[in-house]
């Protein structure tokens, strides 16, 4: 499995041969300038929730590239008004796709679209591969809602906000990933705007002082499992 951030809390992953996109807000994004949405390869599309800074990207790159669209019933409906194909779900409920299990899992936050076009309830996935298991929370508060993944899967990673003002910071996110039982953490939702900056270095060292390794990657780097 690898998987490459494109900035904000967009990410691609791939899958043996599978090429998944994840909330894709590239064009917008001063910081992901050099990422050319055009050239990016998608079969699926994952959207947590329908906030603009999730979503810019999805139409354009779905039309070019045929993706399949998963998330919850209501931004499936929303972009089949538009004729792109999707995979509707909803908390708790899980699917077996071509690259894994997926597990729509709780977020507190809100979802709307730009447009005001109600966006449902945000979610997080919970992605159990052939070899790696991870978790993408989206947008979230802290939640007890988080120790219930451990229960049903050892995570390899989480992807977690760390930005705070809009979702947890990186203390909370501390705590976050002992709720999920996981000391592998990449972050993500910081720095894009002057609201989210974070102090990369303190978060990295309060990590690293709990035993546990916080990932801060570049726009367009990957890492693999």
């Amino acid at each position: 499995m690898k998987i490459t951030f494109y900035g904000h809390a967009s990410l691609g992953i791939e899958v043996n041969d599978i090429s998944i996109l994840v909330d894709p807000f590239i064009s917008p994004n001063e910081k992901a300038s050099h990422i050319n949405i055009e050239t990016l390869k998608a079969d699926y599309i994952l959207i947590t929730h329908a906030h603009e800074d999730h979503v810019a990207d999805v139409e354009a790159i779905a039309k070019r590239t045929n993706a399949i669209i998963v998330s919850n019933a209501e931004i499936i409906s929303y972009y089949a008004n538009k004729g792109i194909e999707g995979h509707p779900m909803n908390h708790g409920g899980k699917w077996d796709f071509e690259f894994g299990t997926v597990k729509y899992v709780n977020a507190i936050h809100s979802s709307s679209f730009a447009d005001g076009s109600y966006g449902g309830n945000p979610g997080g996935f919970v992605i159990e591969g052939e070899r790696k298991n991870i978790y993408i929370a989206g947008d979230t508060a802290l939640t007890f809602d988080m120790k219930l993944i451990p229960m049903h899967t050892k995570l390899d990673l989480a992807i977690l906000p760390i930005g705070d003002n809009f979702t947890m910071s990186v203390d909370d996110a501390l705590i976050a990933s002992d709720f999920i039982a996981c000391d592998k953490v990449l972050g993500y939702h910081y720095d894009t705007f002057g609201y989210i900056e974070i102090d990369h270095e303190e978060a990295k060292r309060k990590f690293f002082d709990k035993d546990k390794d916080l990932m801060l990657l570049d726009v367009g780097e990957s890492i693999e499992l």
